[in-house]
């Protein structure tokens, strides 16, 4: 072994970031760098992926850097990536043949309605765990293949690779030596069979992917390749991936089924460790794949929520509320009692458990005395109500949620962190160390070189910082949720 530190390479929705962590999974250093979004027409979104990858190169070289270590010092990488983004690249040169087709983008709304009316949708769910949506891969790898001049008589001809964030940074990283997908990334795709953990031919069939553009499917921990000496001074094994979620859930430490993580970036993804069992959802939430490790699957439940911090976000850049985002909770102080605003921030639609791709935000109750301060909270309750969305899901399934472990960037809010707690009725725990996505990168690729011996060796690592139990009496909790229900009934397309 090398080395007793693990990079993580985290590339996110809105940044690209990497934490250099130390043997007890503590974060030694980082360095981030924000990643513009692209917006070409109301409903679409793109990253470039040249900026994302000239963005990771210097964030792994800035990270290490600022922990005053080189590359000798690493036991391994472990990646983690904004799921569902998908990058379709020429073989030959890398070079991407469009731009990245991000996770929020609707564009392939219709398609997936077409395939609904014509009888696909049961398929689809029965083996990848998914719904017809255009938040998921595959849809968006066949827009590509059908609108870029000369794609697809290039794919068929094995000219071009496809793949999440996650697979297009294995290639870069390693050179072109490796096309691979982790079980995670890949169960986000449309075209894996979950049970099987293979790619299934009657999907690609479906959505007109050639078997050629896909990679290997791949465990989540493990020896997945080698950098090139250039990126960061010399040879480094990449021996982590997953996607975010999934990342965080690792760590969080969720190892054990029933478990269930929350966690708060750009959108909100809860999920529900359900062990070996990979369960029908009767609520509308997905089946996915938690993690793979030595060719065996553990799954989880999700319920994803397309936007949260991304709220605040529009309050900051798009209403000019506030000059940055951690000034809107004391904005939100100043929204009166009882105020009755709902803000429903379907900005690219509904995700769990309504799936409403045509939905709409909306700001709802306001009379002439609401200002900028209702605003703001009713912003900040959004994200709470979304969330009972999914814990109301889960326990419709089955589930008996003792408590919600916490991540991401929101989670410092206290306030809003009490707020959660009284919407949910459940304690809310929050951990010390809150990056835990690039944590769970870390701990994959930890795991690989024995850095931790087992799951269960890095689930003591798990340590509590705050937990924060209901004070709201039932009767008024369910008055407010009554309250966002109606509320999101009045912006559901049908």
């Amino acid at each position: 072994m090398a080395g007793r530190h693990i990079l993580a390479i985290d590339q996110g929705t809105t940044s690209t970031r990497a934490i250099v962590f130390d043997a007890t999974g503590h974060p030694v250093a980082s360095a981030q760098k924000e990643l513009p979004q692209i917006f070409p027409r109301p409903g679409w979104v793109e990253h470039d992926p040249e900026e994302i990858w000239s963005a990771t190169v210097e964030v792994c070289r800035g990270a290490l850097a600022k922990a005053k270590l080189d590359a000798s010092a690493l036991a391994g990488i472990g990646i983690t990536n904004q799921r569902e983004t998908t990058v379709v690249w020429d073989r030959a040169t890398g070079k991407p043949v469009h731009n990245a087709i991000v996770w929020q983008d609707r564009r392939t709304a219709e398609r997936c309605q077409a395939l609904k009316q014509a009888g696909h949708e049961k398929i689809f769910s029965d083996r990848t765990g998914l719904l017809l949506d255009p938040y998921f891969a595959g849809t968006k790898i066949e827009w590509i293949l059908d609108h870029v001049a000369g794609a697809r008589a290039a794919a068929e001809k094995g000219a071009l690779a496809a793949g999440t964030i996650e697979c297009f940074l294995l290639w870069r990283l390693t050179g072109g030596k490796v096309h691979a997908s982790d079980a995670t990334n890949a169960s986000r795709s449309l075209l894996l069979d979950i049970r099987k953990g293979a790619w299934d031919p009657e999907l690609m069939q479906l959505l007109h992917v050639p078997a050629s553009l896909l990679p290997q499917v791949v465990d989540c921990s493990g020896e997945l390749g080698v950098t090139t000496a250039d990126i960061i001074g010399a040879p480094v094994p990449i021996l982590g991936m997953a996607g975010d979620q999934q990342a965080a859930t690792v760590g969080q430490a969720c190892i054990r089924p029933g478990m269930v993580k929350a966690t708060y970036g750009t959108g909100c993804f809860a999920l529900l460790n359900t062990g070996s069992l990979a369960m029908h959802s009767r609520s509308r939430l997905l089946t996915t794949i938690a993690y793979q490790i030595g060719g065996r699957r553990t799954y989880a439940l999700e319920g994803s929520i397309f936007i949260a911090g991304a709220a605040v976000q529009w309050l900051r850049d798009g209403l000019r509320l506030i000059s940055k985002s951690a000034d809107v909770e004391a904005l939100a102080r100043g929204a009166k009692d009882a105020h009755g605003v709902y803000m429903v921030p379907a900005f690219v639609g509904l995700g769990a458990p309504y799936w409403d791709a045509e939905a709409r935000g909306a700001i709802l109750g306001l009379t002439r005395d609401s200002g900028p301060g209702e605003i703001a909270a009713a912003t900040l309750d959004s994200v709470c109500y979304q969330t009972r969305d999914l814990v109301e899901a889960m326990r419709a399934d089955g589930a008996q949620i003792d408590d919600l472990r916490v991540d991401g960037g929101m989670v410092v809010n206290d306030p809003l962190m009490q707020r959660l707690a009284d919407t949910v009725g459940a304690p809310v725990e929050r951990p010390q160390v809150t990056e835990t996505t690039a944590l769970g990168a870390a701990f994959l690729a930890g795991l690989a070189t024995g850095l931790w011996p087992s799951l269960e060796a890095l689930s003591k690592t798990w340590v509590l910082d705050r937990a924060f139990k209901p004070a709201e009496d039932t009767i008024s909790r369910d008055r407010r949720y009554a309250g966002w229900k109606d509320a999101v009934r009045r912006v559901r397309s049908s």
